[in-house]
């Protein structure tokens, strides 16, 4: 992946003041602290592209004409790009008296035309105090005082005050380390949330929560949200892990009409970070149009010092969320070169069978692997359904019950290992009673068989990076193969390599694993039926009766 873009790109681009916003912001803003401060403001074509999104409008003739279309836009690039840059120049478009930043009409070609913000109230929210005066806000600070129009502002470094033709406050942006007060909370206009992976303690997700939660309360001015982020830890729960999460929701097709543009630029995974010209290259697609300006050698040399740390590295500069050494599978070489679409295991063969989920806050999943040549396919995969009022439907059991019965009288199931936590102990009991304990086990994924799911979690990403394990195509599985990350045991194999166990990125993670844990015990349940080399029925189960006399 080198961009994830939600909602994807438009073939007929919606209607949009973000022309008007750019041609104000090339032509009365400036550059903030750095090499090019003072200089006038200049916009490469993808934060040109991102500033139209985020002006959009409903179309004429739909019933919402000339609203905004995103309330929220998100973007994460990587380090060194001019993010913040960006965030300050649209904070100054915001509070400028003259910039097109809302609707107003339509001209004679049926473009939206604009007007400026009434009585603006911009929050611009940093997260510390010490960096509150550093970031965007000190941007929004150099435009309004060394820019052009300096005397349409009264600047100082505790807020900026936008002044009226007769000089009187009309206006004003403030920078926060916390959420505003109720007083002037209810007044936002626009707020902007400067490096959102950094927004990860319960203060931080409390001002986020409260600052988002007022932005309905002036519908007359349109209010919106920007935040800017570079990738954060996977499992910190950031607000960028949050609005990242909502992200992927939107892209399954899981949120409808979507109030979130999202925009995201990390390297694809393919480059090899071992060569200086693999981290050149793996960079340069990081930047996108920044690679223009950018030391990409001298970023690149960064790996070589003695003791650096090559995950940081790695999320800074390349924008990875999840680090190529914490993915627990190959996703790529699973879904790119694993993948055997259309193919189905015919009725009849030899299988086994790998079953994993919850009954209740977790998606559970069924995945069934041909014996002879390791093909894997998806055969069931249930999500539990949450009601509006936040309870849980619980997967219906005999839902399960009728697909594992039709899994065995569709193949010749000589093995099935099966996770009876949260909620599947009474079924797989069942399905041992009705097919025989040799045939339907129990195998705990969590610290009862730690050392067992360890070795079989390795076994498994093996046989995926060897090839010797094929699949269906189906896009959950690969998803959940993709959303795998490791968890170190502390514990070593027999060679003294360290072992771990394939887990979510997080506890409340939406990115479910289930396809892959049952695919893990499906092969592991492949490789002992043929360790006994045993491909034969099972043998019944000895039933008779021996008296002693």
């Amino acid at each position: 992946m080198s961009t994830f873009v939600v909602p994807p790109l438009d073939e007929e681009p919606w209607p949009s003041l973000g022309r008007q916003v750019c041609d104000l912001i090339e032509e009365r803003a400036v550059f903030g602290p750095g090499s090019l401060k003072g200089q006038p403001a200049r916009l490469d074509p993808e934060k040109r592209a991102v500033i139209y999104k985020a002006y959009e409008v409903y179309p004429k003739g739909h019933p919402l004409a000339g609203r905004r279309r995103f309330r929220r836009v998100r973007i994460s690039w990587r380090k060194g790009t001019a993010k913040t840059e960006l965030l300050g120049w649209l904070a100054f478009a915001e509070l400028h008296p003259e910039a097109e930043v809302r609707f107003d009409g339509w001209d004679a070609y049926g473009q939206p035309v604009g007007r400026p913000v009434r009585d603006p109230y911009i929050p611009l929210l940093a997260y510390t105090a010490e960096q509150v005066e550093e970031l965007a806000y000190n941007v929004l600070y150099v435009v309004c005082t060394e820019g052009p129009d300096a005397d349409l502002f009264d600047s100082g470094l505790e807020r900026i005050i936008r002044l009226d033709e007769r000089g009187r406050a009309d206006g004003k942006a403030v920078p926060l380390a916390q959420s505003p007060n109720a007083r002037d909370g209810a007044r936002t206009t626009f707020q902007g949330y400067d490096e959102t992976h950094r927004l990860d303690m319960p203060r931080h997700l409390e001002a986020y929560e409260t600052m988002e939660a007022n932005l309905p309360k002036r519908p007359l001015d349109d209010p919106w949200s920007m935040g800017i982020t570079t990738a954060g830890v996977p499992g910190g729960g950031s607000v960028a892990e949050l609005d990242k999460d909502e992200a992927e929701l939107i892209a399954r097709g899981e949120v409808e009409e979507p109030e979130l543009f999202y925009f995201h630029r990390e390297a694809a995974p393919h480059h090899d970070l071992k060569t200086l010209d693999g981290r050149v290259e793996a960079i340069r697609e990081a930047s996108g149009p920044a690679a223009a300006w950018s030391d990409l050698r001298g970023i690149a040399k960064q790996w070589d010092r003695p003791g650096a740390d090559l995950s940081y590295l790695e999320r800074v500069w390349l924008n990875r969320w999840t680090q190529a050494e914490a993915r627990a599978f190959d996703a790529r070489r699973w879904k790119e070169d694993l993948a055997r679409r259309g193919e189905t295991i015919a009725k009849g063969r030899p299988v086994t069978a790998g079953f994993d989920g919850a009954r209740w806050r977790d998606t559970t999943a069924l995945v069934v692997t041909d014996v002879e040549t390791g093909f894997q396919q998806r055969f069931g995969l249930w999500v539990p359904q949450e009601l509006a009022n936040g309870d849980v439907v619980p997967i219906p059991a005999g839902e399960v019950d009728e697909a594992v019965a039709e899994m065995f009288d569709r193949w010749r199931v000589l093995r099935m290992y099966g996770d009876p936590a949260a909620g599947w102990d009474t079924n797989l009991a069942d399905w041992s009673g009705r097919h025989g304990p040799k045939v339907v086990a129990e195998f705990y994924t969590d610290s009862r068989n730690l050392r067992k799911t360890a070795l079989m979690c390795r076994t498994y990403a093996s046989a995926i990076k060897a090839g010797e394990v094929t699949n269906d195509g189906d896009d959950d599985f690969a998803r959940h193969i993709a959303n795998a990350r490791k968890r170190d045991t502390k514990m070593l194999d027999d060679e003294g390599k360290p072992l771990w166990v394939m887990t979510k990125e997080r506890h409340n993670s939406p990115n479910k694993i289930d396809c892959a844990m049952a695919g893990g015990l499906s092969w592991q349940a492949r490789l002992d039926v043929l360790a006994v080399g045993s491909w034969s029925e099972p043998e019944p189960e000895d039933n008779r009766v021996i008296v002693f006399r």
